[in-house]
């Protein structure tokens, strides 16, 4: 099957051959004829699969006749970050380069300027985050009773991060007469309980299990430490024929810390996370796609539908404490039938989060072992990085060399002790005296009364009261200084 068999017109054709794309994933297959006979929808299918292109084809020859009006979007497609919004923007600009389509982005972190110059204007298609579409609506900037399409994109995503409301809200304000789609990795029961209340009799098309990862990406969890974290992703990075590598990390300071500490070592890193404004974020997405830069340290804020070709590994610092996270991080590689690898550093601490993200994907995550190595393990260079162990693999005191062996294994104080008896002369045996016999032995020197024996008699105590004797024999006893506070009773 090709994308001709789908129904689309020969403008959208020609744009989708110039993309460079010729047979259509199994959700497009299914989705796309679906769209374009005005039918509702829910789509599930794992990240990566061309979800995106399922909805925004459709769409272009759906809008391509019509009139726009100021304020008055004709469709809306709700993103859950500025990414993925500036994802999709993209690709209605490669897909309808053929077609007279005007398109707004509603994100954070811009100017409103702009995007309320774009809406007096009219828009036939409008991408948006559902926090910056709501403050343009209070501020009566926006109507949506003129919206024929709506489009809930990652809504597994805008369930986590508590925008369900937001979108039962806007829903609530869109007219009742249109065509709904929603698209998910996952289904959890809340957008079930969603898309039955705002879709009408929907098609639901389902390419994969839910929840499930991809074939194509070979998953392995890396068992170390908390402290030797840092040590075995940079191990990993050097030997495991990284290309280019994502690495997540659930918090954003750790993100920093880690990207200045992979420079500092001589990677091309960057970083991506929340506290970052737009225009950066942009910047390090355009040098890690570019190859300036080959790794890229990332908040979950990348976790969700960035379509980044050539991604041959991703590297979860901390394991997600979501484990539909986890699906979506791993899913930033194996895309478009390629294969990935993709690695979770496990610390006893996250044997929870593991065992929930094994319970979603029904199956067990293999551990790295010696036969998952691509390098020799041979010992090479100290700080090289070729056939070194990662120190959570390396043995204590790996040394050939015997006596250093020894000299570790020695408490500190026994070799000092050793060295001082070494420099001291050899005493003569014929000059020591020999033990004499009329030496009272220590049996016969008189014997010490116990403290308790010599304590009978009460001391007084300053504050009042008295010290009683300690009980003799008796285990933990302090014969120490009392403090004042223990002569006083409570009465």
């Amino acid at each position: 099957m090709n994308f001709a068999d789908l129904g689309l017109s020969d403008k959208l054709l020609q744009a989708v051959e110039t993309a460079g794309y010729t047979e259509p994933t199994p959700i497009q297959a299914e989705a796309i004829p679906a769209v374009l006979m005005m039918k509702d929808l829910i789509g599930i299918a794992q990240t990566g699969t061309g979800k995106t292109a399922s909805f925004v084809l459709p769409m272009i020859d759906v809008l391509a006749s019509g009139r726009r009006r100021a304020r008055m979007p004709r469709s809306l497609i709700l993103e859950p970050t500025r990414e993925l919004a500036a994802q999709v923007a993209e690709n209605f600009e490669k897909y309808g380069s053929n077609h007279d389509l005007k398109m707004a982005l509603l994100i954070g972190g811009v100017q409103m300027g702009d995007q309320v110059k774009a809406l007096d204007e009219g828009v036939d298609v409008l991408i948006a985050t559902p926090g910056r579409l709501m403050d343009l609506f209070e501020r009566g900037k926006i109507m949506l009773n003129g919206c024929e399409l709506l489009v809930i994109d990652e809504a597994d995503r805008m369930l986590d991060m508590g925008f369900i409301p937001d979108i039962e809200f806007i829903c609530d304000k869109l007219p009742e007469a249109r065509q709904t789609m929603l698209f998910s990795a996952t289904m959890p029961p809340p957008i079930k309980k969603l898309a039955d209340k705002f879709l009408t009799n929907p098609k639901q098309i389902e390419v994969s299990r839910a929840a499930s990862t991809n074939k194509n990406i070979t998953a392995f969890k890396v068992l170390t430490k908390p402290r030797q974290k840092a040590d075995t992703l940079r191990w990993l990075l050097r030997n495991d024929h990284v290309e280019t590598a994502i690495v997540f990390s659930n918090r954003k300071t750790t993100v920093r810390d880690l990207n200045k500490s992979l420079q500092r070592d001589g990677f091309k890193s960057g970083e991506i996370h929340g506290d970052i404004d737009q225009a950066t974020r942009q910047q390090e997405l355009a040098r890690f796609k570019s190859g300036e830069i080959n790794i890229l340290v990332a908040s979950d804020v990348a976790a969700r539908g960035l379509d980044i070709k050539g991604v041959s590994h991703v590297f979860n610092y901390d394991a997600p404490w979501h484990p539909d996270d986890y699906v979506h991080r791993v899913g930033r590689t194996g895309r478009a039938g390629a294969t990935g690898r993709a690695f979770t550093l496990v610390t006893d601490a996250d044997a929870e989060a593991i065992e929930n993200i094994e319970k979603l994907t029904e199956g067990a995550i293999p551990t790295f072992g010696k036969d998952d190595i691509r390098v020799e393990l041979a010992d090479g260079p100290k700080g090289s990085g070729k056939g070194e162990k990662p120190k959570a693999d390396r043995k204590p005191h790996d040394s050939k060399a015997g006596d250093d062996t020894d000299r570790a294994e020695k408490p500190r104080r026994a070799r000092r002790n050793n060295a001082r008896s070494a420099d001291r002369p050899a005493e003569d045996s014929s000059t020591q005296q020999p033990a004499r016999d009329d030496q009272p032995k220590r049996d016969d020197q008189p014997k010490r009364k116990p403290r308790t024996e010599r304590n009978e008699t009460p001391k007084p105590r300053k504050g009042g009261g008295t010290v009683p004797p300690a009980d003799k024999g008796e285990a933990g006893d302090w014969n120490g200084p009392v403090p004042d506070f223990l002569g006083f009773k409570a009465t």
